[in-house]
């Protein structure tokens, strides 16, 4: 899984997977899914994260796991 903060587009992209996209869809105003050939999700994007969030809690994500 990669995580990508893109300053200059204001957004958040979270690749879950290298499968191939093959389709896009905005589900709500600014998040985006991206889908491979068997329609799973291998990604999403948060478009305007700065309107979203702070920019200290952006710059300090915190990973969990069960």
């Amino acid at each position: 899984m990669r995580i990508q903060v893109d300053k200059e587009a204001d957004a958040l992209y979270f690749r879950l997977d290298e499968n191939e996209i093959v389709e896009s869809e905005e589900v709500q105003p600014g998040i985006i899914l991206d889908f491979n050939e068997s329609n799973q999700v291998v990604g999403f994007e948060i478009l305007n994260v700065s309107k979203r969030t702070s920019p200290k809690d952006l710059s300090s994500m915190q990973f969990e796991s069960a």
